[in-house]
């Protein structure tokens, strides 16, 4: 059994992010196409969107309910927007998929699921588009899309690693039919045994958080910051992921990092504002602070 690996200073310097010299284009920082969102939660994809590119990505499509298309796009005017069928409960509607093959052939990351509530719509989408990645794409499933990827087991280690699963320990009961209080109980047995089971990343999230690879490989993050058990927080964490997926990580390294930056970014605000009371819009801006301090540093050590 592999042994359990802290995300510290010597597995980052192990597991470099990628580097973008002078000249590098926006589109080989890496594109994303965010897919999710609903009338329910119409804002939740600001979040990941505005996540998706403090992490570095330089183009990103989103990809949401036709009647929060527009307000979207204003909340953040750097993305394109791509609106979809609504549904008489205010989620996707049928048809989103078709719409959105041209988009996945152009995106580096394929996100789905933040903002979203019901799982057929979800599941509409996994099977729609999953089958559409080619080599060296990602997908990171988020919110909604954990809650049915269980029904989805074989498409989804169909991609042998390029997926990264994102449950919280109540989305790991749905996905695995294991009582809570069991993965409470070992939470990274949990993780490392859906890892193998999906052939996914799977990333657990907790105080204290597991990153399973379909090896038996398992990072873990410990977090004090409570501040942090806050709404919204994990779009951003899943914006973070797929931001640095598409600059080009690997899905281990980008989930590693992710977990990381958006536990610092935490116990940033927390300093800044207050341990209790910040929000999760106050996370993103963070993140390239955080990253530009572990490049200096690397600099530094070279």
């Amino acid at each position: 059994m592999s042994a359990h690996v802290a995300i510290d200073v010597a597995w980052r310097s192990a597991h470099p992010l990628p580097d973008h010299h002078p000249g590098t284009d926006k589109n080989q920082r890496g594109r994303v196409l965010l897919v999710g969102g609903s009338m329910f939660v119409p804002g939740a994809l600001s979040l990941t969107g505005e996540a998706v590119l403090r992490a570095g990505a330089g183009k990103l499509q989103i990809a949401t309910v036709d009647a929060a298309a527009m307000h979207l796009g204003v909340l953040v005017p750097e993305a394109a927007m791509i609106g979809l069928p609504t549904a008489r409960d205010g989620e996707i509607g049928r048809g989103a998929a078709e719409k959105l093959a041209d988009a996945v052939a152009y995106c580096d990351c394929l996100l789905i699921g933040p903002g979203m509530v019901s799982q057929p719509s979800a599941r509409a989408l996994i099977e729609g588009l999953l089958p559409l990645l080619r080599e060296g794409q990602v997908a990171i499933l988020d919110a909604a899309a954990i809650s049915c990827a269980r029904a989805c087991a074989p498409l989804i280690a169909a991609q042998q690693g390029k997926v990264i699963l994102t449950p919280h320990h109540g989305e790991m009961a749905r996905l695995t039919g294991i009582g809570e209080d069991a993965i409470d109980h070992d939470p990274r047995d949990s993780a490392r045994a859906v890892a193998a089971e999906f052939e996914a990343v799977t990333v657990l999230k907790a105080a204290e958080t597991v990153v399973a690879a379909p090896g038996g490989e398992t990072l873990l993050y410990s977090s004090d910051c409570v501040g942090l058990a806050t709404g919204g927080s994990g779009d951003v964490l899943a914006g973070v992921m797929a931001g640095l997926a598409a600059r080009g990580a690997d899905p281990l390294t980008a989930a590693g990092w992710a977990v990381w930056l958006h536990g610092e970014a935490g116990r940033a605000a927390a300093r800044r504002i207050g341990p209790i009371g910040f929000l999760a819009r106050d996370l993103a801006m963070e993140i390239p602070r955080l990253m530009a301090g572990v490049a200096s540093s690397a600099s530094a050590a070279g």
